[in-house]
């Protein structure tokens, strides 16, 4: 792949990524319904923004709900405004973010790094927290494409001294700062302060502060939060004191954590190249502690040490955090897909056969991404692996496939099939688990099937109560039904006729909170343990 692109060639590959990107990010979408707590609760806040034609301030059943910024809302807007309210329409922003992070790394690689462009954003692509992120109607894809094509615009740059990238950094660091606040700036910081010193490169700190960018920054980013704190006064302390700094220094929302809980995180979120990646990061550690500074003098060896700072920056930082969620370790994930990229390229170059260690385990890691997804099915329905007939075809069918993909790399030209068959097995996993795992997904995690129950009983918006059911089921039912759910634990019991969605078995409980009134059984969902009933007046 190396040499000058022909403009065939390089229609060839945009055709590639966009049929490649086209299917891990879009389609399925709405395949199951939104799931958490996290998906539903942000959806119904772009949706009553929508309804109020409110570009500023989020809100929760009419009420301000100010934990996040505002990127994904707005594109959860617009989403909404072009195709309907729907789950699919509420997870666009995340596809279609993935997708412009794509197309940002391949055009990047190709200005910078010819020769590895399609490499690159095909592996970036097939990354497992790229494509399972791209499915999520949350704020982590919009932090992390936005983050990450920041950081190319800065070493663009750096390489180049052309403006331009310089103003590509800041408009795309004000967005990241609009999706998710003042991590992204702070991440950023941290990173090109290191690299700069790494280097020795002290100069390129007052150049990269360059005036025209950071009014492009403030004109971008601050327009937003000076209206929303105009608009609500708590917004300050709310978001910026407690949602960040109180997050990042205790476990105020109990989601503690060990310290090494990114590590296992991040190596999955890179599958199936975790292996590739190991190597890579051996490599470079190996040459940086044997050859010092001469480790990175070259062109290609600095753009390996930019890789190699942002991708354990966010690492290190989310670790240090004590609360931890899986997403947050998203904008690390470009950068070891690129390291990866990298590594690869060179070993090609080098007309390297890969070992019979490599192929064995790198075919292991496809089998492995293979089983887990037609093993998906049964996990979500019983929350574990549970062995059966299903479960030993599936075992079987990874097994053959990683026999085949570890086979296809022994030969000579064994790595440069690498791709090929690493995306085969992409491909299969990420169709696996739409066509066979998305069905019990909906059916025992999302609340779209105890709407779906609730509407065929009644077109007419009635109220809706709750008993004993978790907040996941609260929040998918507020945004699949658009109206408040009213919990009866709170006190909250509709005077007039109403549905309850309680427990399994609660009948006789549900009639003691409301006595004098006749509760009438309606229909059960066995999926999520969860009974319907009719409360008349």
């Amino acid at each position: 792949m190396n040499g000058q692109r022909t403009n065939p060639q390089t229609r060839t590959d945009l055709l590639l990524l966009v049929a490649f990107c086209g299917f891990l990010f879009f389609y399925g979408l709405g395949a199951f319904g939104l799931v958490g707590a996290d998906e539903p609760r942000y959806a119904q806040v772009a949706r009553e923004m929508l309804d109020r034609s409110d570009w500023v301030t989020p809100t929760l059943q009419g009420k301000p709900w100010l934990e996040k910024p505002v990127l994904y809302y707005w594109q959860a807007m617009m989403s909404f405004r072009a195709s309907g309210i729907s789950d699919r329409a509420a997870r666009l922003p995340g596809a279609f973010d993935a997708a412009m992070l794509i197309a940002a790394i391949y055009f990047f690689l190709r200005r910078f790094r010819r020769g590895s462009e399609l490499d690159g954003a095909l592996i970036t692509a097939s990354c497992a927290g790229v494509v399972g992120f791209a499915h999520a109607a949350a704020t982590d894809m919009p932090l992390a494409a936005c983050f990450a094509i920041a950081l190319l615009g800065w070493y663009a740059w750096y390489e180049s001294r052309r403006n331009l990238y310089l103003a590509v950094f800041y408009i795309f660091l004000a967005l990241a700062t609009l999706a998710k606040g003042p991590v992204a700036p702070a991440l950023s910081a941290v990173i090109l302060v290191l690299f700069i010193a790494v280097k020795g490169d002290w100069r390129a700190i007052p150049r990269t502060l360059w005036i025209p960018g950071v009014v492009v920054y403030l004109a971008v980013m601050l327009p937003w939060y000076v209206a929303v704190q105009l608009r609500n006064p708590e917004f300050f302390r709310f978001f910026i004191l407690e949602h960040n700094l109180a997050r990042f220094s205790h476990d105020v929302y109990h989601h503690r954590q060990p310290f090494w809980f990114y590590l296992p995180v991040f190596l999955l979120a890179v599958m199936p190249w975790t292996l590739v990646l190991i190597l890579a990061v051996a490599e470079r550690v190996r040459l940086i502690w044997s050859e010092g500074k001469e480790a990175f003098s070259s062109p290609e060896d600095s753009w390996q040490l930019f890789l190699l700072i942002w991708m354990l920056v966010p690492i290190l930082f989310f670790s240090a955090s004590q609360s931890k969620l899986p997403g947050y370790i998203l904008p690390a994930v470009p950068a070891g897909a690129l390291l990866v990229a990298e590594y690869l390229a060179a070993r090609r170059g080098e007309d390297k056969k890969s070992s019979f260690l490599f192929a064995a385990a790198h075919g292991i890691l496809c089998g492995l991404l293979i089983f887990s997804a037609l093993s998906a099915a049964s996990i979500a329905m019983n929350h574990h692996l549970l062995w059966g007939t299903g479960t030993y075809i599936a075992a079987a069918i990874g097994a053959v496939l990683a026999l085949g993909i570890a086979a296809a790399l022994l030969p000579r030209a064994g790595l440069g099939l690498l791709g090929r068959v690493t995306m085969f097995a992409v491909v299969v996993s990420a169709g696996a688990i739409i066509r066979l795992a998305a069905p019990v997904i909906d059916a025992t995690q999302s609340a779209r099937p105890i709407a779906g129950a609730i509407q065929a009983f009644s077109h007419e918006p009635v109220p809706i109560a709750l008993y004993r059911l978790n907040r996941v089921q609260e929040y998918g039912l507020e945004f699949y039904l658009n109206r408040p759910a009213q919990p009866y634990e709170s006190g909250n019991i509709p005077a007039g006729a109403h549905v309850v969605v309680a427990a399994q078995g609660s009948q006789s409980q549900v009639a003691q909170l409301v006595p004098g009134r006749r509760v009438s059984y309606l229909t059960s969902i066995p999926a999520q343990k969860v009974d319907l009933y009719w409360v008349g007046k």
